[in-house]
């Protein structure tokens, strides 16, 4: 309705610059940082003193760049790592916490789901201290009881999965339960008809059409995974993943380096994100088919 009201030039000219002005805003500080990532020089900073693949292809002291250095390969591995188990895992428990919120009535379930809500309005410093004070406890408590020595329970990779999961798996469940709620449920009871046991019901009529969701809930639960900082901080042990080992490295000066790191995730991100788009429309393309 407020598109169809008239309007005056000048709100037209305002509205525009308004919307200029804030692409800019948020543009302009990617353009920098991945700029700077070709500057031939040891600082990210003015003046530009010419460009240079040293910041990623270099080998040398002190321009060794992204692709030969350890530590910052070995953090991406990490994030990697730490990315793949807690998407796994979030897509596994948020698909089957879909189901229970959609499908069955249970008593406190409007509890229930504001429980499942609450670690996305916590603080991730604050769920990553709570979380690791909760882990120690209960470690210590073992090891002064039993004499068990649980190492699943203290700071490590482990337990970056853990606390990622406990917000990662609440995203994905509302997005795969927004999908799940528009699906007609005559579909399977049509499947049941043709003599379709509830396991191939799922398989074959209700998974296909949840796929959209699940891949890009897997997209996007990947993408949180291996940018998150707060919480890995908090709960990160001696294998630290790619966003600790930069925050590492910004304290002991920054070098362009880091820049040529920001470049690759913005690059990897966009694809992801592309990958994203282009899996949803073939699929939106073969359901029109």
């Amino acid at each position: 309705m407020l598109r169809t009201l008239p309007r005056s030039p000048f709100v037209d000219a305002a509205y525009k610059a308004y919307v200029g002005l804030f692409l800019i805003y948020l543009a302009v500080p990617l353009v920098v940082v991945a700029v700077f990532a070709f500057n031939d020089s040891l600082f990210p900073a003015l003046p530009w003193k010419g460009f240079t693949l040293d910041w990623f292809i270099g080998t040398t002291e002190p321009r060794i760049g992204l692709l030969h250095d350890r530590n910052i390969l070995r953090g991406i591995g990490n994030s990697v790592l730490v990315a793949l188990a807690t998407t796994a895992v979030s897509i596994l428990v948020g698909t089957t916490t879909a189901f229970l919120f959609e499908r069955h009535d249970f008593p406190f379930k409007s509890f229930a789901y504001l429980m499942m809500l609450a670690p996305l309005v916590i603080p991730g410093v604050i769920l990553g201290i709570s979380i690791l004070a909760f882990s120690s406890t209960v470690a210590n408590a073992l090891d002064d009881r039993f004499g068990w020595e649980v190492a699943a329970l203290r700071p490590g990779l482990l337990l970056v999965v853990l606390g990622q999961f406990s917000f990662i798996a609440t995203i994905a469940t509302l997005v795969i339960a927004a999908r799940l709620r528009k699906f007609d449920r005559a579909l399977e009871e049509a499947a049941f008809d043709l003599g379709a046991t509830p396991a191939a019901a799922f398989l074959t009529v209700t998974l296909p059409y949840l796929a959209p969701a699940v891949i890009g809930a897997g997209l996007v639960a990947f993408l949180i995974s291996f940018e998150n900082f707060n919480t890995t901080l908090m709960l990160v042990g001696s294998d630290p993943p790619l966003t600790i080992t930069m925050f590492d490295r910004m304290k002991q000066g920054s070098t362009p380096v880091l820049n040529a790191v920001s470049l690759f995730l913005m690059v990897g991100s966009g694809l992801i994100g592309l990958i994203s788009v282009m899996v949803q429309r073939d699929r939106g393309e073969g359901r029109a088919g």
